[in-house]
């Protein structure tokens, strides 16, 4: 999946020149917490949280006698090595952005214009619909040796059993680099019959762990 898919396209923006006042008002209205900041040829020259508003803006107890703070203009506050992507670059290398780089947002250039923004809540909400954990069915994990054909393996099992995947995630077992962990969300509210073929055929099922029957 690429963030183009993802990404909102109609961006809420302002100029360096518009006031910390403005970019309150816009955030409230709007219910948005990031607004990029573009110059007349909508190149993306810096980027205003609304942590940055919370930072510069004075105490709702002092505001009237520091009114003036917030008629400065926005490129006072704004930051501005901005990080920023491009509609083809993959969700997955986005996320790792957003993790690496501890940023909250990123906005979309193409020619070097701005044409979207993409937020950890947009990334969050893909995670929910890549793994299908917003859809009815069962979670399985299972603990594999690190080697090639296992997924196959256990696809041939949950194929025998007519499920319907929904989603695989892999990853590394912290315990042992030799072995895998592989979770599967499967179509099925009753997956007991699914873990004692997986069982039987050697697999170690970690979740669920179901009373009485045999690792």
């Amino acid at each position: 999946m690429i963030i183009e898919e993802i990404m909102k396209t109609t961006v809420t923006t302002l100029k360096p020149s518009d006031t910390i006042w403005e970019a309150i008002r816009l955030m409230e209205s709007k219910r948005i917490r990031h607004i990029p900041i573009v110059n007349d040829d909508s190149k993306v020259i810096g980027v205003v949280t609304d942590r940055d508003i919370k930072e510069a803006a004075p105490s709702i107890f002092r505001r009237e006698e520091h009114s003036e703070d917030l008629q400065k203009p926005v490129e006072t506050i704004m930051k501005r090595n901005v990080i920023t992507g491009h509609p083809l670059d993959f969700v997955e290398e986005t996320a790792a952005l957003f993790y690496e780089q501890k940023i909250s947002c990123l906005p979309v250039v193409q020619d070097g214009r701005l044409v979207g923004i993409v937020t950890e809540t947009d990334l969050l909400y893909t995670l929910v619909e890549l793994t299908g954990a917003h859809q009815p069915g069962s979670q399985i994990e299972i603990k594999v040796p690190n080697k090639t054909g296992m997924l196959f393996e256990i696809a041939n099992v949950i194929r025998n059993r007519k499920a319907n995947i929904q989603s695989v995630l892999v990853y590394p077992d912290k315990k042992d680099d030799s072995f895998k962990i592989i979770v599967l969300r499967v179509q099925t509210m009753n997956p007991v019959g699914l873990i004692h073929d997986l069982k039987a055929e050697g697999h170690h099922v970690l979740w669920p762990n179901i009373p009485g029957m045999p690792i």
